[in-house]
């Protein structure tokens, strides 16, 4: 991995109290090919070959060129594990595919903005992160890939039903808009039921820190849309954008507000404590970090913490199990080790700040 703690995760952009990051994914497959879970290994071999030969055609072979075609071919086959985890903590990859033991590769820009898993559940799926509430940016990019790829590969499309997809919910423009979300006011009050069964109406699937299957750590949600079919691509961006996001964002800021309204106090010794833990702790578990760092973040935008955003989006993904072997390599040396790396990391960056 060329950039170890430059990640979009890491990264602050619009509205970041609340929106940690913004991802557009679309999915494609290739006309004439069965789905991934109806392939051969050797017709996933073919996938490869062919979706590795148009990147070839369309992305520039000068290494030193920038830009969204960009993309570096990995063969999931033979990248070490660590290699594969970290894909999984950037959120570039899927759980489930960086584990699978299938024919499968991802290509990657060197920025990390923009990725495509093949042969995960559909031939393609090309993804691009910008942070915080930039969903636009991630759709442009995301589509610059897909339109150039689409030059070379022939994409599976019914006239009615529009792009095909291994799984329904996919069908038509194949799009997923997803949004990181910090609801630490909505969990604290017991709003957060309201705002799920608000996205509930809305259409909107919401997982926890890693996506679908599983669970929320420290207050972060990823929300979703669940339609696809009869919508056009734009009008699913502009609701995400001019709807969805500003109405989750606002109920978290209200609920902020009406927090520190009411209890102040409180509010403050919660993030206080989760701060001197942190500043203290010799040894921490991952599941204990990004709880506390999630406090944390939340002082940091009630701004009763004095602490550049950026550094708490850094440490988020810096105190993830593959992540720490990057910084230390005694991470690797077994769990108490990676635990007290882990404390001696987030130590040393709180007090520096």
């Amino acid at each position: 991995m060329s950039v170890p703690f430059t990640a979009a995760l890491s990264r602050v952009g619009p509205d970041s109290d609340v929106v940690v990051t913004s991802r557009v994914r679309i999915a494609r497959n290739i006309s004439g090919f069965p789905f991934t879970n109806r392939a051969s290994s050797a017709i996933r071999h073919e996938v490869l070959r062919v979706v590795r030969q148009a990147i070839e055609r369309f992305a520039p072979r000068d290494p030193t060129e920038s830009g969204p075609t960009a993309l570096q071919w990995m063969d999931l086959l033979k990248t070490p594990a660590r290699e594969r985890i970290l894909l999984k903590e950037r959120h570039l990859a899927s759980q489930a595919f960086v584990e699978a033991d299938t024919p499968r590769a991802l290509a990657l820009s060197r920025d990390e903005h923009s990725s495509m898993m093949v042969n995960e559940e559909d031939h393609m799926r090309i993804q691009s992160l910008a942070p915080g509430a930039a969903l636009s940016v991630a759709f442009d990019a995301a589509f610059a890939i897909e339109q150039a790829l689409g030059a070379h590969v022939n994409y599976a499309f019914h006239p009615r039903w529009g792009f095909l997809t291994a799984c329904p919910t996919n069908v038509g423009c194949g799009i997923r808009l997803s949004a990181m979300l910090h609801l630490p006011a909505l969990s604290m009050t017991g709003e957060i039921a309201r705002v799920k069964r608000a996205a509930e109406e809305l259409h909107l699937a919401v997982r926890g820190y890693y996506g679908e299957g599983s669970a929320s750590i420290g207050d972060f949600y990823q929300f979703s849309n669940q339609i696809t079919l009869g919508a056009t691509e734009e009008a699913l961006r502009d609701e995400f954008l001019r709807t969805i996001l500003p109405r989750i964002v606002g109920y978290e800021r209200e609920a902020r507000a009406a927090a520190l309204a009411r209890s102040r106090t409180m509010v403050e010794d919660r993030v206080l404590r989760a701060h001197a833990i942190l500043s203290s702790a010799r040894v921490l578990g991952a599941d204990e970090a990004t709880k506390l760092l999630g406090r944390l973040r939340f002082g940091v935008a009630c701004e009763i913490i004095p602490l550049p955003l950026s550094t708490v989006q850094r440490l988020l993904l810096q105190v993830q199990p593959a992540h720490l072997g990057l910084v230390d390599p005694r991470a690797g040396e077994g769990e108490e080790a990676e635990r007290e790396v882990r404390a001696t990391i987030v130590r040393q960056a709180l007090t520096a700040s």
